[in-house]
């Protein structure tokens, strides 16, 4: 990957310089990350074997806790080593991968999210025609299409910045390699640029954000015409999909729907949708999802079962 600049490679200073705090951080995050490969890798697992969790809305979530898997781990991993062992440096090629993978989950997230209201939207606006609409090979287009999505997102913000003159200093004031901390080291005007990596980042979230709560308006205002348990089982199932959209959307629109500019907040920000939203994904669908609660359930008493015979 070719560029115009003097800088073949960037020092991230992290979170923290204190040797004490970074401690204290690595177990910390590590625990998160391990807890977001278990709670995912069960939920995929669990999707997979059961019988019973065969529907549209379960072959979603099995992919939303693959990306989940995924972009926490195209973060989370570095981050943990820098914390242990230090070596902050990181290479051009190797920033502007993380920046991609990065980019590239998140964005199949956002769209997959967009996926999940529409499938909620029919299931409880249009039950009758559900499994016609619903099918197999729709749901595996709309996949397709939340990762091709998420490819030309990511694929858009790496070919705007990995062609721009670095010339030093070569230091960057985070965790990760990423959009606006990497602007502030550019040599050059950055201020078109700066409205192009806007209209890429914060508006397609802003416009997805501000679809999903009108998407998801609509089918709470249809709930009335349910019954009352039909109600109390979509309102778990919606429940659980707006807390995980505010949970991400709120922090992304925070970052990136705003002048090409950083601030002292970012960091802490980064951490919740990068690392902690991840972990909070398994927990949020799984705590208020009694059909899938069971079937955990299930699958880890078959487990002990066959260990036992």
């Amino acid at each position: 990957m070719e560029s115009r600049n003097n800088v073949t490679y960037f020092v991230l200073l992290g979170l923290t310089q204190n040797p004490k705090e970074q401690k204290v951080l690595f177990v910390l995050f590590l625990f998160i990350y391990l807890l977001t490969l278990v709670g995912n890798l069960l939920i995929i697992v669990t999707i997979a074997v059961s019988e019973t969790l065969n529907s549209p809305m379960y072959f979603f979530l099995a992919s939303l806790s693959c990306m989940d898997v995924t972009y926490s781990t195209s973060i989370t991993p570095r981050l943990i080593s820098e914390l242990l062992f230090g070596g902050k440096s990181i290479s051009f090629d190797f920033c502007m991968t993380q920046l991609f993978t990065e980019h590239f989950f998140a964005g199949s997230g956002v769209f997959l999210l967009l996926v999940m209201a529409y499938d909620r939207y029919v299931a409880i606006c249009k039950p009758l025609h559900y499994l016609v609409i619903m099918r197999q090979k729709v749901c595996v287009v709309l996949l397709v299409v939340s990762w091709v999505g998420g490819f030309l997102h990511s694929i858009i913000q790496l070919s705007t910045i990995s062609w721009l003159p670095f010339c030093g200093p070569n230091v960057i004031d985070h965790y990760m390699c990423d959009m606006y901390p990497l602007l502030e080291l550019v040599c050059t005007d950055t201020y078109i640029i700066g409205i192009l990596v806007l209209a890429n980042g914060g508006l397609i979230c802003t416009l997805v954000f501000l679809l999903l709560l009108v998407s998801y308006g609509v089918i709470l205002h249809s709930l009335k015409n349910l019954s009352q348990e039909g109600r109390r089982k979509a309102l778990q199932t919606c429940g659980s999909h707006i807390t995980v959209v505010v949970c991400f959307f709120v922090p992304c629109i925070f970052m990136y729907a705003r002048p090409a500019k950083t601030f002292p907040t970012d960091k802490s920000v980064s951490v919740f949708y990068t690392i902690i939203t991840p972990m909070l994904n398994p927990l949020i669908y799984s705590l208020r999802n009694s059909e899938l609660t069971n079937a955990m359930k299930k699958l880890w008493r078959r487990n002990i079962i066959s260990h036992i015979k």
